[in-house]
């Protein structure tokens, strides 16, 4: 096995030099006309995100946590208000809940999904509920029928934190296409990713997009004229030029990251760890299309593999070591180890493995060499 191979977790430099004119243009344009804030560049991205997620509205904003915060305010969720969601997700998840005075209100995972199960949300949802917050974790689509079902039965909405997930697709309908609002973020590491933080909202509803639009220009229409009271979550231009150069190469990543996922697949199976239950792959649902913003395995003693990994010059990351029910910024809430079962064991034993687009056969297979010689 030769250690001079490097496999880098993600190689935005490799995607960069790909398109490196399309974006170095976009970013000229946006100099050129020195209009930065909102106009022409941000509307045109909007737009090409709406259809793309075939949606009616997009709004963009600062970022997918922006999003969510955004979307909460639209709902006018506040103090003493609960949303449920899950406790296995980037804390933006539940901290927008918190940072509007709300409750976030945990339901476990589906332990093969590690997205939040259906079954268990009637029970979390009372008459403090406002809305539901379900994840598109790792970029495959929850099971979204029955948690629409449930939002309508109890008349609230439902807010898909999609910022792993454009373009994921759940019974041939594309991700925030079939709730309330869908969430993204345009983060740099992401499968459609800005030069910095950037993010999107979309929905189907007339009257929630024109709310967004007010809120996120602090609450006014017209200029200087606020009748409500809103933040400055403006999505800048020279993001939006750069996501609009990006998306027309999005589905060609996508199916990139999905043909490295089967190489993955394929690769362990011959090594006999899949067989063992050493190691255990993602799972597809059905009528799902996961675009992989992460190939996430499940293994035993985790941490020491990823150490050995690392000495052998292959990056690796835990998405996420502390369920959200167990921070210390979340104390209050009175949760206790062994609360949501799902969710710490996932902590405790994913890992996520390099899956971008450029990830060369060579790289894949070494991975996978050195997690049999570990576990040899």
């Amino acid at each position: 096995m030769s250690n001079k191979i490097t496999v880098p977790l993600l190689d935005l430099k490799a995607q960069y030099a790909t398109i490196k004119e399309e974006i170095d243009s976009a970013v000229h344009a946006v100099l050129e006309s020195q209009y930065f804030i909102m106009g022409p560049t941000v509307a045109e991205c909007e737009k090409q995100i709406a259809e793309y997620c075939n949606c009616a509205h997009a709004v963009g904003v600062t970022s997918g946590s922006d999003a969510l915060i955004i979307a909460l305010m639209a709902e006018e969720i506040g103090p003493g208000d609960e949303v449920v969601t899950s406790p296995y997700t980037f804390f933006a998840t539940a901290g927008a809940i918190a940072r509007l005075g709300a409750k976030p209100v945990f339901v476990d995972i589906m332990p093969d999904t590690y997205n939040i199960d259906p079954v268990k949300i009637e029970a979390a949802v009372t008459e403090r509920t406002k809305a539901i917050i379900p994840v598109d974790l790792y970029g495959q689509c929850c099971d979204l029928d029955p948690i629409v079902e449930i939002a309508k039965r109890h008349g609230v909405p439902v807010v898909e934190d999609a910022a792993q997930a454009i373009g994921a697709e759940y019974k041939g309908r594309r991700a925030g296409s079939m709730v309330e609002y869908g969430c993204f973020s345009f983060f740099p590491s992401k499968n459609l990713g800005a030069g910095g933080d950037g993010g999107m909202v979309v929905t189907q509803d007339d009257d929630r997009a024109a709310k967004l639009k007010m809120l996120r220009m602090h609450g006014s229409k017209p200029k200087y004229y606020h009748p409500i009271i809103g933040g400055n979550f403006r999505l800048d231009a020279m993001q939006a030029a750069i996501v609009s150069a990006k998306l027309p190469h999005l589905d060609d990543w996508s199916a990139g990251r999905q043909s490295n996922a089967e190489r993955y697949r394929k690769l362990f199976d011959a090594t006999g760890l899949v067989q063992s239950g050493t190691v255990k792959l993602p799972m597809v649902a059905p009528e799902r299309r996961h675009i992989y913003n992460q190939f996430v395995i499940r293994v035993a003693r985790r941490d020491e593999l990823r150490a050995y990994l690392k000495e052998n010059n292959s990056g690796t990351e835990v998405y996420y070591p502390v369920p959200l029910h167990l921070q210390e910024c979340f104390a209050y809430l009175g949760h206790k180890p062994g609360d949501f079962p799902h969710s710490e064991s996932a902590a405790n034993e994913t890992l996520a493995l390099p899956i971008y687009p450029e990830l060369t056969g060579e790289q894949a297979g070494y991975v996978v060499e050195c997690i049999v010689r570990f576990y040899a």
